[in-house]
């Protein structure tokens, strides 16, 4: 599945599947009230692949986990793939998660104990419905996609940090998520292989038609996604697009 391509003579509307409104987040320091994200508004379309930057201490983490369902706003609502997170409890988010959301971290989060393999099928294990041998082909499926066929059965303290961030993105992609969030994803590599994983995350994103959402301080990878947003004073201003990938 391709990703989406916004044609404005379309009469086909594209899906929105994040919906931010009015999202307003704050920290108490001291005696005073430090808002970070301001009466915020925000939709992301399925299949896009959207990129938010800002300077360091914008909030972009911030906004990424309110929109990953990981932390809760002061105020505003928020939709993810039709569902109100906003009135959801924690365990209810949980599920959302589960069914909908793949996360890539800059410092990969790969268990040190656990083999590539063993690292990636751990999402399904969550699931009720589980299946060893059915996860291990979906998992040495994915591996194989991300070029690391023959390094399933190592720990990550024997795969380079392009290797570890392979398993982490295949790890992210195998319950089939609707979206994947990528925090600062090659804020911890060379150059090089830096834009290798760039590229595989919009190769996976055209293949598989997940929606692909950056936090990323590198502008140059903000400008290789469809839609470009820049956080400044607690609000999204969005750029225009420079070209698709």
């Amino acid at each position: 599945m391709s990703s989406v391509q916004f044609d404005a003579t379309s009469s086909i509307m594209p899906q929105v599947i994040i919906s931010a409104q009015q999202l307003t987040q704050s920290i108490q320091l001291q005696n005073k009230t430090l808002t970070i994200l301001n009466a915020l508004d925000l939709n992301i379309y399925a299949g896009e692949q959207v990129a938010i930057t800002g300077r360091s201490g914008s909030g972009k983490s911030t906004l990424l986990g309110l929109l990953a369902t990981l932390d809760q706003a002061v105020s505003g609502k928020i939709w993810i793939c039709g569902e109100a997170i906003h009135e959801l409890n924690e365990e209810q988010r949980a599920l959302v998660r589960l069914k909908y959301i793949g996360f890539v971290f800059q410092s990969f989060q790969l268990l040190p104990h656990l083999s590539a393999l063993e690292n990636v099928m751990l999402p399904l294990r969550l699931q009720p419905n589980f299946h060893y041998a059915t996860a291990e082909k979906k998992a040495l499926n994915l591996l194989a996609k991300v070029g690391l066929a023959r390094q399933s059965s190592q720990t990550p303290k024997v795969l380079s940090g392009g290797e570890q961030q392979r398993v982490a993105i295949a790890r992210a992609l195998i319950t089939e998520p609707k979206i994947v969030f990528a925090d600062e994803p090659t804020g911890n590599l060379d150059g090089q292989t830096a834009a290798e994983i760039e590229q595989l995350l919009f190769q996976l994103n055209r293949e598989l038609g997940t929606t692909l959402v950056l936090v990323t301080h590198d502008s140059k990878l903000a400008e290789q996604c469809q839609r470009h947003f820049e956080l400044v004073g607690g609000k999204l201003i969005e750029h225009a697009a420079q070209g698709v990938i």
